[in-house]
Parts: structure tokens; sequence; C-alpha cells
């Protein structure tokens, strides 16, 4: 069992575990169908999706290059191939104890994402070093994400530090604003949602240019469209922005 100090949250042993449920948990439908894939990234995605590889990753990048959302993609894919991960924000998993890393590495994936929040604490940081060290061993898949580099932490241990450059290294590169037109008309389209040329264009002028923040407007957008019966126009998005 894992247990804090709010008490058990849940066994982990499982004869076949999916994607664990933790406090922080949220159900969600994230893929690599709706990652729109700038040519700058391709080289990760494809590493991510390689079947054939265990390979353990450092990927950084900026606050919206979509870190989070490429790890829960990830292990949503995990879970198709019936295989066990676990996504750990690491914002939320300071309000817990280190023990609640204690035996993840039986699962086939971890991902820890925001390492940067957890780096200059001696207690996480060897909490970190013993996940790697038993991960060797139990062979499961560690993807770290940071929005620093490496040169930028400040490491308490260096044994961490060593470890962690020895992993393939990765940037995540945002989406330029010459590209958001053709993201958010690409991801329009999977959704299934209809929007015009002119709708997106506005969309993009007005808002804050960062594809995580247009595509939760595009989201609201549908939802509002299909409630009130509308079409997605510039007046309906005037309402939202």
């Amino acid at each position: 069992m894992l247990k804090t100090g709010s008490g058990i949250l849940m066994s982990i042993i499982m004869n076949k575990p999916q994607q664990l449920t933790f406090p922080w948990h949220k159900s969600n439908k994230s893929s690599f169908d709706e990652f729109y894939v700038v040519s700058s990234n391709s080289q990760l995605l494809s590493a991510l999706q390689d079947q054939s590889s265990n390979e353990d990753f450092f990927i950084s990048g900026s606050q919206d290059s979509g870190k989070t959302y490429l790890l829960q993609a990830l292990c949503n894919f995990y879970n198709e191939m019936d295989k066990s991960s676990l996504l750990i924000p690491t914002n939320q998993l300071i309000k817990y104890g280190t023990d609640i890393l204690d035996a993840v590495e039986n699962l086939d994936l971890i991902c820890i994402d925001g390492l940067e929040n957890i780096i200059s604490n001696e207690l996480w940081e060897r909490a970190i070093f013993n996940l790697i060290n038993r991960s060797l061993v139990s062979h499961s898949r560690l993807i770290f994400t940071s929005s620093q580099d490496l040169k930028q932490m400040k490491f308490i241990l260096p044994d961490l530090e060593s470890r962690l450059r020895k992993l393939e290294s990765y940037e995540l590169h945002p989406i330029k604003d010459e590209e958001l037109f053709d993201a958010l008309k690409y991801i329009s389209k999977l959704r299934f949602i209809n929007l015009g040329d002119k709708e997106a264009n506005y969309l993009i002028k007005y808002s804050n240019r960062s594809i995580s923040n247009l595509v939760k407007i595009l989201e609201s957008l549908d939802k509002l469209s299909m409630e009130m019966k509308r079409k997605i126009t510039i007046p309906l998005i005037k309402e939202v922005i």
C-alpha cells in the first residue's frame, strides 16, 4: 500500500495494473494523433512511440510546449498496449511523502512531470535517484520532463545529476506563431469541430497565442455552439474570449 499523512491511497499490487489512480489523477483522452507535430519535434515523437525501445528520456521545454499533454498521451498509448503506466505531477507530489515512489518501479512506464519542482530538495532528489536505480533493475521505463534544462538546475546530489545526464535528452519545441493556424485547423478537424479560416485567424489574433490556450477556447466554443445550436462565428468567439 502507498501511504501518506492523509491515509492509504491505494494498493499497487495488481496482476495487470493499468493507469494508476492517485488524488491528482484526471481521466483524459490525450493522444499522439491530436498532438500537432512540428518538424523540430518529429524525432522525439517517433522515439516515444517506438515499441521496440524501452529507453529513458529527459525532455525539456517551455511551460506551454505541451510536455504534460505528451506524457498523458504516452500513458494512454501504453494503456492501449495493455501495459501499466503512471504519470506523477511533481507540483502535487510534494504534498505527499517520498514513499509514494516506493515499488512503482514494477510498472512498465513512470512519467515524472516537472522535475524542476523537486530539485534542490535533498529528500526528493535521493528518492528520484533511488527510483532510477531500482528501475534499471526492473527495466521500468522512466520519462522526465522539466521547464528547465539540466544546466539550469541546482542539484544537491551530484550522483543524481550524473544519472540524468546519461539519459537521452530532447527539447520539446513549442508551436511557433506562424504554425498556430495549421495546428488549430488540424485539431479542430480531428475533433469534428467546424472552424472556418476567418474564425481561426480571429481566434489566434485576439487570444493568448499558445496552443494549449487555443485548444481550451476551441473546446469551450464547441460546447457552447452545440448548446446554443449556433455555428462558431466571430460574435460567438467574442463571447468566449
